[in-house]
């Protein structure tokens, strides 16, 4: 299956510079916002987040009356992230000095950690950097007010959730809400998997945000060109040969010259054996047979059966603790290419894993958390000399007739495409879109125009300072959320109108996920939504003096754009049409018998969108749309026939 996704790069090195106090361009956005008590910082992996959060904590420390710092990570391993740094000798005013004693990633209890963390509260230490496990266990019973004038730094922030059983959510919240303490928010995606909010919109927007996006970060680097994103469907056990194939799925997708982190699948997903040892015992034997292992470092040495070369490959899904110590220990130290091949893992080497030779990500497995493909894909797209281009590859079980989980196995077809189609919407550079008044044709005469502007009549500005910060903030995350609800999902492959998707369903969401918008801002919110992820899914082209936008098959001048033009088009049918073309007819009747067995509830905003349609079918062919038909848009307008019937009918019930 050819890449979903496929995103080239100017190589124009800005993302890399650094100013006269050491800072890249990232870290000098986030440096400007300094002055905020809340501060939320969403950019890529490898934008260096870290090294930002060292400079704003020491000016805090130095210049804004903060005491104390306190880092936490989601996990050990990412606390090497925040170790001693030197910033002075790159022109800032003060090097980062962490105490080893108040680093708590490290071997230990909770409970010893916790009583370390008590004392730190209590002495004139400066910096502590622990796990979001000891700070929830810290903050059992402890008075919020110890840590006024404590700047307090979660990262991988979208480990928080509003929801009440999410302790690190509650804790934050208390922070905020009993102590003036300053917090800084650190994330590579906003979006977590459960479409749980991470804040409670109150909270969230007590916060400044600070946002680099990917394309600013990929545009920037000096060696990285190009990056793929795509989708392999396999049917069998992705280790095993597959029917009426030379080679199982892992063979055919694995290019042992290329740097790759193979992640297998969680023991709950479809494509797992349930044996995570065992697995890696099998792509061991796909990859060669071992020669030995270092006792020392851990490495595994392979010889490969292709090019009867020696591979050099790290078990991370080994649990044993002292052999994980081992190898982790020795990918820390790594310093050329030659030192490491293959990274095999299940839940490791994904948040602020840095392995910067890595030129493949290779995942087996639907991933049900869009953050969670973000953060793979950011084990590829590190800056480094001995690679231009960067790959993720997702391996998925391809549903079958015969097997149980075939409704299982279409849900996450489809949600891995939506997944796909976000990266795509994330990759591409951004537009800004701007209202066209009716007498607005000379390009020349419309000021600022410029090749990222594009001018679209009947198009809405946000009037809220909330709605805008949610358009320029948070555009991407409102559409993870999006193509990853239940009715999206069925919906999108073709069955229902554009129209639908874009002015019932979409809405619909945006009002779930940001209640406090009036109709007028979520009306603006939508129309962003739905023409930013139109246009870039679209190609723009020039003919002479004018420009051209090809959408949906249509071509457009695009001084022509209308906002209901756009309206017309599915934004996310992209993905589904190459899908089409990708997979079996067998394969697609599978996945079209389980949307119509769980087709989406019929509303009386789309059956009144439907209605001039269905008079449309009547004139054109003389008959009402069949219920029986194998047309899914005419068999949708003969439910809508249906379901305005019965409400008619209800209504007269009620007025008599």
């Amino acid at each position: 299956m050819p890449d979903l996704v496929s995103v080239t790069y100017n190589q124009t090195g800005k993302s890399k510079r650094t100013n006269e106090m050491g800072m890249r361009e990232m870290q000098e956005k986030a440096y400007a916002a300094r002055t905020a008590q809340y501060l939320l910082i969403k950019a890529p992996p490898a934008s260096g987040k870290s090294r930002a959060l060292m400079f704003i904590a020491l000016d805090k420390l130095q210049y804004k009356g903060i005491k104390k710092v306190i880092v936490a990570v989601p996990e050990k391993s990412i606390g090497a992230s925040f170790s001693s740094t030197e910033l002075k000798k790159q022109g800032f005013f003060a090097d980062w000095n962490p105490s080893p004693k108040y680093n708590l990633c490290t071997p230990g209890t909770e409970r010893s950690k916790v009583s370390t963390f008590l004392e730190f509260l209590e002495n004139d230490e400066q910096i502590l950097i622990c796990t979001h496990s000891t700070l929830r266990f810290a903050f059992d019973g402890l008075d919020e007010k110890k840590i006024d004038n404590t700047l307090v730094a979660i990262d991988e922030f979208h480990h928080v959730s509003a929801d009440g059983d999410n302790r690190l959510g509650e804790v934050v919240k208390n922070i905020m809400a009993k102590s003036t303490a300053h917090v800084i928010a650190m994330t590579g995606s906003y979006f977590r998997g459960d479409n749980v909010p991470v804040l409670l919109p109150e909270d969230e927007a007590k916060f400044t945000k600070v946002t680099y996006n990917y394309y600013e970060q990929l545009n920037g680097y000096e060696y990285l060109k190009s990056l793929g994103i795509g989708y392999h469907f396999y049917t069998g056990r992705y280790f095993k040969k597959q029917p009426d194939r030379p080679m199982s799925a892992l063979e055919e997708i694995l290019d042992e010259s290329k740097k790759t982190i193979i992640h297998i699948p969680s023991v709950n997903a479809a494509e797992s054996s349930k044996e995570k040892y065992e697995e890696v015992n099998h792509i061991i034997d796909v990859l060669g047979d071992l020669e030995y292992q270092d006792e020392k470092t851990g490495v595994l040495y392979i010889r490969s059966k292709r090019a009867n070369k020696i591979l050099k490959v790290a078990d991370l899904v080994n649990d044993n603790p002292k052999s994980r110590d081992k190898i982790t220990s020795y990918l820390r130290e790594i310093k050329s290419p030659e030192d490491i091949d293959i990274i095999i893992a299940l839940g490791m080497a994904k948040e602020g894993f840095d392995w910067p030779f890595c030129e493949h990500a290779l995942t087996i497995g639907y991933r049900g958390s869009l953050t969670e493909i973000i953060q793979i894909i950011g084990r590829a797209t590190r800056d480094s000399s001995n690679k231009t281009h960067a790959q993720f590859t997702n391996l998925i079980a391809s549903p079958e007739a015969e097997r149980n989980e075939v409704n299982v196995a279409v849900n996450n077809m489809l949600k891995a495409i939506t997944a796909s189609l976000l990266m795509e919407q994330v990759l591409a550079p951004n537009f800004n879109f701007k209202p066209r008044k009716d007498d607005e044709d000379d390009e020349e005469e419309n000021g600022n125009y410029d090749d990222n502007t594009i001018k679209i009549r009947g198009f809405k500005l946000a009037t809220s300072q909330r709605a805008k910060d949610i358009i320029d903030t948070d555009l991407n995350d409102l559409k993870a959320r999006i193509l990853q609800d239940e009715q999206m999902l069925k919906a999108m492959p073709g069955n229902v109108e554009p129209e639908v998707i874009n002015t019932v369903l979409i809405p619909k969401i945006i009002r779930e996920v940001y209640p406090d918008l009036s109709e007028e801002d979520v009306e603006a919110v939508r129309q962003h939504v739905v023409v930013d992820s139109v246009i870039k899914n679209s190609t723009i082209e020039t003919q002479g003096d004018k420009k051209f936008i090809r959408m949906a098959g249509s071509f457009v001048n695009i001084d022509d754009i209308h906002i209901d033009l756009i309206d017309q088009i599915n934004p996310f049918q992209k993905a589904f049409e190459i899908l089409s073309k990708s997979v079996t007819a067998q394969v697609l009747k599978l996945i079209d018998d389980h949307i119509q067995a769980i087709k989406i509830e019929m509303t009386e905003e789309e059956a009144l969108l439907l209605w001039p349609k269905i008079k449309e079918w009547r004139l054109r062919t003389g008959e009402p749309p069949n219920l029986q038909s194998f047309d899914p848009k005419e068999r949708r307008m003969a439910e809508a026939i249906i379901f305005l019937r019965e409400l008619k009918k209800q209504r007269v019930l009620n007025e008599q």
